[in-house]
């Protein structure tokens, strides 16, 4: 067995450790493969110099610490504000693992932890095979609508529209609601975006069954969707049946009047038909809560109709605008305004009996108060508004 290389201590050593040590003695270092007289086991390779060396400043370290310890009586734990739970200026910090640093960029992608949205998206991507969920009896699909419908249209909205809500408390927290809102801007982006006003900003997260034209029920894929979203025919008979099942309903009473009139008359109610609408909430009892959009008049300038291709292809109206048709599917872009949604104080019917709907005076009226309050609405938030885009 070879003998441990002897590494002498200098006597600044011995005074910081507070133990005396002879003077003129060294201590002995046992290397890896040394052993004391007495023990057992398989001894190790023989210490080479280099080992003996690195064994010997360990000790000198732990010596020196020791020393320090014993003259503070006894270890101490390190403060946090303390050097030695601090990196020593200047030194290289230790590079993030790739698993972390991937882990914190799926985590802003997908705005939460990236494993529990994983796992959330399997899960329910297994129930959409197996056919493990419900829809109501008009083809609503809630979950299909809160997990990937409304996210896909939040951006369009919290971004691009940069949508401002007000007065969302005006719709009651349960029970049927009428929402009636003016209608406007080529292609009905603006009932979309009162959904989702309803659906993220709510107090108690309800949900806004929108009534749609014949014509969104007879497009391939756009039936489809809107039936999960959702929305349903606008006739009296699923409208009445909705608010009787504590559904809050929206209804959008100018129709293709309003959704295609010309840029120049923008802002500018069109007559709310017969007030079918307001029949229906007096059957029901419900409350009507007027709403008035602002922003949605600019996305699409109408600037021209193309009557004779609507009536080729069987559309109210062809819109002609700044950009399309002469940019192609560019010019489907809509122009990125500031909107803002307002929901108005409603207008109580409960004091009506259900053949108040038979009046036509009353109905009239109702309809003409709903109309007025919109259309105020409209030029109080438009003398409000700083510009069109911002």
């Amino acid at each position: 067995m070879a003998d441990a290389k002897v590494i002498p201590f200098d006597e600044d050593t011995r005074a910081r450790r507070g133990t005396p040590r002879p003077r003129g003695r060294g201590t002995t270092v046992p290397g890896p493969g040394s052993r004391k007289k007495g023990e057992t086991g398989p001894a190790g390779p023989a210490a080479t110099p280099l080992t003996a060396v690195r064994h010997a400043q360990d000790a000198q370290d732990g010596d020196a610490q020791d020393g320090h310890e014993a003259s503070q009586g006894g270890p101490q734990e390190p403060s946090p504000a303390s050097p030695e739970s601090q990196e020593a200026p200047g030194a290289p910090s230790a590079p993030p693992s790739l698993t972390g640093a991937l882990g914190g960029l799926a985590d802003r992608l997908l705005g939460g932890p990236w494993d529990r949205k994983v796992a959330h998206g399997l899960a329910f991507l297994r129930r959409r095979v197996t056919g493990d969920y419900e829809v109501d009896d008009f083809g609503y699909d809630e979950e299909l609508t809160d997990q990937v419908l409304m996210s896909l249209l939040r951006p369009l909205y919290d971004q691009y529209f940069r949508v401002e809500v007000k007065g969302i408390e005006n719709i009651p927290a349960e029970g049927g609601a009428l929402v009636v809102s003016n209608h406007s801007g080529t292609l009905p982006m603006d009932g979309l975006m009162m959904q989702v006003a309803v659906h993220d900003h709510h107090p108690a997260g309800r949900h806004l069954r929108l009534l749609a034209a014949d014509l969104v029920f007879m497009l391939p894929l756009v039936n489809e969707l809107a039936r999960k979203a959702g929305h349903t025919l606008a006739c009296a008979e699923d409208a009445q049946l909705l608010l009787e099942r504590g559904e809050v309903v929206g209804v959008m009473p100018e129709g293709f009047k309003g959704l295609g009139k010309p840029f120049s008359d923008r802002y500018k109610l069109q007559r709310f038909g017969r007030g079918g609408f307001v029949a229906t909430a007096l059957k029901t009892g419900v409350p009507i809560v007027p709403c008035s959009i602002v922003g949605a008049e600019e996305i699409y300038p109408m600037v021209g109709n193309a009557k004779t291709v609507a009536r080729l292809l069987g559309f109210p109206y062809f819109p002609l605008t700044p950009t399309f048709p002469w940019l192609g599917p560019l010019g489907m872009v809509p122009l990125p305004t500031k909107w803002t949604i307002q929901f108005g104080e409603p207008i109580p019917t409960d004091q009506y009996t259900p053949e108040a709907a038979d009046d036509p005076m009353l109905v009239f009226n109702l309809t003409d108060q709903v109309r007025e309050t919109i259309q105020h609405t409209l030029y109080k938030l438009l003398v409000q508004r700083r510009s069109v885009f911002f």
